[in-house]
């Protein structure tokens, strides 16, 4: 046989099966089901796909015309009603009925999980220019998806205007000797993880910067570690932060952050670290002869907020020895390096119940211990309202670059931090500043407060950052921000000393 009648036969073999598949109700129905479950799985949100609705309905078909009617042909007898092929029909019926039960149970709680409205192209963003020094300067990035170049395009609009991305010996394009990130840096990526849906950051943006980050021109030698704190209490579980969630902030919703580090296995040092499994264990500092992992605390309080700093101190699954104050330790010379350990502090704009707006600063509440300060009297989470996290911030170690997630926001006063599908609104924002201060003004008044305004809300003083009444979000912004002045950083809360520069994508 010539290779030419092979072909013809294969082909025709194929085109044979391929009608059998298509129109053999049978067939069909059974791959419906099978690709319904595998596909919904634990994700029932899928569900209102086009694609699933079809093999919903399929399924529906088959078990009307394929399945029940087999019941007809079962006679009364005994002798028939046991016949091997009635028990394996009844058998494979009742397995349908019990797995469609169950997930229509699922089913019908997520229905509620619908995307809500757009709201991106519904209220402008401006730029300005200063009119005052000193002056912080903000990058904001609109028509942005997270699954796109955003990240590239924002790293272009700071390096326009002077805010290199990547640290190099030459100059060019958004590189320097001035730049915040060198090729063997260790950098720290705080997201947010306590809770899922809406509420974490966005995996898709966190992505894209990874991406950026090992790009570096000088090529990429050092080691990212995504992590946070999500004080093994409260959340979306009850019990804390998760880096591995079913239901994530993405495109695809099934992306969650553990999924991103893995994407970069095998070429690249990235890893992640939910600090909640050591947020009850004190440590002291590798320098005093502790090499396990804990939480250090200095248990001196702040007279002015209250706060008492704690921190991280971890080994990366690379070897690598950190501590989130002194820097990278290095166990040869028993020293540690500041200079190249930097966080990268990338939170969900969102609002807060009990504290207005969750943000750049707020999120600092993912780096100390809740617990450990509590058992020792001076609970980090009550000294939010007083100004505590920007004592968390410069008694421990600041960001080089702050990058707000608001591609989802949750714009309705009071009801975050947690956010589900039905409570967020897309924007398709992100901002970038070296001052968390200044962009948590600038991202809640003119992006949460907004929208907020945009959907019909009546009372919108608590996301308001110029809303001073007491524990009011605009009243311990500014404390934060006596924080970090008192400590010599530029940090403001006045528009004339901000500069902001807007793009769209």
């Amino acid at each position: 046989m010539s290779a030419f009648e092979i072909r013809h036969h294969l082909v025709a073999f194929l085109k044979k099966s391929w009608s059998y598949i298509c129109f053999n109700p049978w067939v069909v129905g059974l791959i419906s089901l099978v690709w319904f479950a595998i596909r919904t799985g634990t994700k029932p949100s899928r569900v209102v796909y086009p694609c699933q609705q079809v093999a919903a309905a399929n399924t529906y078909t088959w078990l009307a015309l394929c399945i029940l009617p087999l019941f007809t042909g079962i006679r009364k007898s005994t002798d028939k009603l046991l016949a091997k092929r009635n028990i394996a029909f009844i058998t494979l019926t009742v397995l349908v009925i019990i797995a469609f039960g169950v997930l229509g149970n699922v089913i019908n709680i997520d229905y509620t999980k619908l995307e809500p409205i757009d709201q991106s192209a519904k209220f402008l963003l401006s730029g300005n220019l200063a009119q005052h020094e000193p002056a912080s300067d903000i990058f904001v990035l609109s028509g942005i998806s997270g699954n796109d170049r955003g990240v590239g395009e924002l790293i272009d609009l700071m390096g326009d205007h002077d805010l290199l991305f990547y640290e190099s010996s030459t100059t060019g394009d958004n590189k320097g000797p001035t730049g915040i990130i060198s090729s063997d840096d260790t950098i720290i990526i705080k997201v947010n993880c306590q809770w899922d849906e809406r509420g974490g950051t966005n995996t898709d943006l966190l992505k894209a910067l990874i991406e950026a980050i090992v790009e570096h021109p000088d090529g990429f030698v050092g080691e990212i570690v995504i992590a946070d704190n999500g004080q093994a209490q409260y959340g979306s579980t009850g019990h804390g932060g998760s880096l591995n969630y079913s239901r994530n902030n993405a495109a695809d919703i099934s992306q969650s952050v553990q999924k991103v580090a893995d994407l970069f296995v095998g070429f690249y040092k990235v890893s992640t670290y939910l600090w909640d499994t050591i947020t009850t264990q004190r440590v002291d500092e590798y320098s005093e002869g502790d090499t396990a992992d804990g939480y250090v605390i200095d248990a001196t309080i702040n007279p002015r907020t209250g706060a008492m700093i704690s921190y991280p101190k971890f080994k990366t699954e690379f070897g690598t020895y950190i501590s989130f104050k002194l820097g990278l330790w290095n166990t040869q010379k028993q020293s540690y390096d500041s200079d190249h350990l930097k966080v990268i502090n990338v939170p969900v704009l969102k609002s807060h119940g009990g504290f207005g707006v969750t943000a750049c600063v707020k999120h600092y509440m993912g780096v100390g211990s809740d617990k450990l300060t509590s058992q020792m009297g001076a609970r980090s989470h009550d000294t939010i309202a007083t100004g505590g996290m920007g004592t968390q911030m410069v008694g421990t170690r600041l960001p080089v670059l702050n990058i707000i997630d608001a591609i989802w926001v949750n714009a309705n006063p009071g009801r975050g931090p947690r956010t589900p599908y039905d409570a967020a609104t897309r924007a398709n924002v992100i901002a970038a500043s070296q001052d968390p201060i200044a962009l948590d003004y600038w991202t809640a008044k003119h992006v949460l407060l907004q929208i907020a305004q945009n959907t019909g809300y009546t009372d919108t003083s608590s996301i308001d950052p110029d809303n001073t009444s007491t524990r009011a979000f605009g009243q311990w912004l500014r404390l934060s921000m006596e924080e970090l002045n008192r400590d010599g950083y530029q940090a403001t809360v006045d528009e004339s000393r901000m500069n902001v520069y807007v793009s769209q994508l």
